[in-house]
């Protein structure tokens, strides 16, 4: 009988992480399972706080902050099975998550990852991800698919092939993760899991949805306040992945249209809204695509 490995990046949140082993533990045996927790950020190593609620985990101390893709990889270097689940610690699965997931995977060798339907924890009765539309890579936008919709069902039958997976969930085989690489650790805070998926396409996979399971988010349903760090990285990442995953004729048609249009756009709103340190970062983004090659391993921001 094969193994799951499950990985989940803890970054401060103990208890967060605590609920999550034990929705896993409800439903999976640890012959089933094994959950790889990467503590991020850890001064301490803090194995014993979490060993009590699943007797298959595998204990990660990284005392530095190595972010969504450097925790992830790190667990992924280290897990057994055929299949990886990443998981944030924010989730909750319920019974026969895995085994649907796997099975969609069996049913079709195209998928290379496959993200489950997404309900939000605080109101479980509405999408919170069914999928993302293409991408115009143009103006490096796409949007979700069933967002903020009444879950009725809509999706319980479906699986489709879709533009991205979602981070908060997503399955793949381990044989084609050692094919299409890790996640691109530059990123550090988003735009990680699209790089992914175009790392996957390019090994001739596929990125899959599908409503048959389905997770719980606690992400809340409103946009959390935005920051320096999440505006810069924001802002950075999203012109970095133009650069990494497009040809040049549309990075410079991009980055005209960013650096002309998109940018300036949103500095004039911070301003307005008497944020002139969120412009500044706006700012700060972008610059450093203009100083920085596209494979560099400078942040450019200081991360605590």
């Amino acid at each position: 009988m094969s193994i799951t490995s499950i990985i989940t990046v803890n970054f401060h949140q103990a208890e967060v992480t605590i609920d999550f082993l034990k929705s896993v533990a409800k439903s999976y045996s640890s012959t089933e399972v094994e959950i790889i927790i990467v503590d991020n950020g850890a001064e301490k190593n803090r194995k014993l706080i979490f060993q009590p609620y699943f007797s298959n985990i595998k204990y990660i101390q990284s005392k530095e902050n190595l972010g969504f893709a450097g925790g992830n990889n790190l667990g992924i270097k280290q897990a057994k099975g055929d299949y990886i689940f990443l998981l944030n610690n924010d989730t909750e699965i319920p019974a026969g998550c895995i085994e649907t997931m796997i099975a969609e995977m069996e049913a079709n060798h195209q998928i290379g990852l496959l993200s489950p339907l997404l309900l939000y924890f605080d109101e479980k009765d509405v999408v919170q991800y069914a999928g993302f539309t293409p991408m115009n890579y143009l103006v490096a936008r796409n949007a979700y698919i069933g967002q903020f919709e009444k879950n009725t069902g809509q999706f319980d039958d479906q699986t489709y092939q879709t533009g991205f997976c979602h981070g908060a969930a997503v399955m793949c085989r381990k044989t084609d993760l050692q094919k299409a690489g890790l996640m691109d650790e530059n990123y550090f805070l988003y735009y990680e899991e699209l790089d992914w998926c175009e790392k996957f396409k390019r090994i001739g996979k596929q990125v899959w949805f599908t409503g048959k399971t389905y997770v719980y988010h606690k992400e809340s349903i409103s946009v959390g306040k935005a920051s320096p760090l999440k505006i810069y990285f924001n802002t950075r990442n999203r012109m970095l992945f133009i650069r990494k995953n497009t040809g040049w004729l549309n990075t410079i048609l991009f980055s005209v249209y960013f650096t002309l249009i998109a940018c300036p756009k949103a500095v004039l709103k911070f301003l307005l809204q008497r944020q002139p340190e969120l412009a500044k970062y706006t700012l700060k983004g972008l610059w450093w695509n203009f100083t920085h090659g596209k494979n560099s391993r400078d942040l450019g921001y200081k991360i605590k």
